[in-house]
């Protein structure tokens, strides 16, 4: 025992000394970085509130930050809903039942699909999740793009806020009916007969033997980290154009009848307005005609930037440069030509 408290290293060597030892547990040679790191962030929000503030606090940049927000406040309920939706198809709804539900000819599956987008109200970043989802559960591409391109555009709530911004004017219900479901069929129609498997790869789906539920969250867990990524993207770019483009241009080039519902066409894509809500858009722009006014109803839906950025990020970058141009030029011809007979 003696040597025990002879030894220094020894906590009993000295009764006096502090046990444990005060130098236990810190480090050698005190720092104050922290303090230093507070000062130099209070410094920099300091110079950044007196040399950022007046370029932050511009009518463009202000201008650009709304419509980016409502965009994306706008569309991701919707994007929620797909995904849940999807999700749902995935952890619970059997292969076989598709089978069963839609024609075995690709060709007859087309328009059964096209019209069940009437039927479900979903903005079009909902259609994207759900066509995926509807894919990797056996459905046929040619089917599942019907769906993706007729859902935000005829469902329910899309057209009766079509019938509310247009008030008297059921043709305009009608025809935005006719002309969305038309275009949805003929693109369908077209990829089934031109389309390649390497184009459109059918997208991964996360699958386990879980219960039900779990495979439901694991699911849309996926789809909403993946798709809202694109959303943001798409978002950011739409803000961008929108801010950008004079509306000087506007009001000059609606004198064109034929140029005008290009113009419209054009400016559905960048705006990317929800469908939901671009009825009041057109309807507010007085200057263009009721068939260009048609033709920003049927392309929004179909193609703009948001909704490019979620195709690409779904299902690959050479479906989104075969699909867009097609589905563009598609829209822009039927609706030509139905606001040319109804209208």
């Amino acid at each position: 025992m003696s040597e025990l408290r002879a030894d220094p290293r020894s906590p009993w060597a000295d009764e006096d000394e502090t046990v444990p030892p005060d130098s236990w547990g810190r480090r050698n040679g005190p720092k104050h970085t922290l303090p230093w790191g507070f000062a130099l962030v209070v410094v920099l929000l300091v110079v950044g509130r007196f040399t950022l503030a007046p370029h932050l606090t511009a009518p463009a940049l202000q201008t650009w930050a709304t419509i980016f927000v409502a965009i994306c406040v706008q569309a991701l309920p919707f994007l929620v809903f797909g995904v849940a939706l999807s999700a749902a198809i995935t952890a619970f709804v059997p292969a076989s039942f598709w089978t069963r539900a839609l024609p075995r000819h690709p060709a007859a599956a087309v328009p059964v699909a096209g019209m069940a987008g009437a039927v479900l109200p979903g903005c079009e970043c909902a259609s994207v999740p759900v066509a995926s989802g509807l894919m990797a559960r056996g459905v046929p591409p040619a089917a599942a793009l019907a769906f993706l391109l007729a859902s935000p555009a005829i469902n329910p709530i899309v057209l009766v806020a079509t019938a509310v911004a247009f008030p008297g004017q059921p043709l305009m219900v009608v025809s935005r009916f006719g002309a969305s479901l038309a275009v949805a069929v003929l693109v369908g129609w077209l990829w089934l007969r031109f389309g390649r498997s390497e184009w459109l790869p059918i997208p991964s789906r996360p699958h386990g033997d879980g219960p039900k539920w779990a495979r439901f969250g694991e699911a849309m867990r996926h789809d909403l980290l993946h798709a809202g990524g694109f959303l943001i993207v798409g978002g950011l770019a739409a803000a961008t154009l929108n801010v950008m483009v004079p509306r000087e241009w506007l009001a000059a080039l609606a004198e064109v009848p034929w140029l005008a519902v290009v113009v419209m066409a054009l400016l559905a894509v960048l705006l990317s307005i929800c469908s939901e809500a671009d009825a009041f858009v057109a309807a507010s722009m007085t200057a263009f005609s009721p068939t260009a006014k048609l033709a920003f109803l049927v392309v929004g839906p179909m193609v703009d930037l948001k909704l490019i950025a979620l195709q690409a990020g779904t299902f690959g970058r050479a479906f989104a440069l075969r699909f867009v141009p097609l589905t563009f030029v598609l829209a822009v011809l039927v609706s030509a030509l139905f606001g040319w007979l109804l209208l």
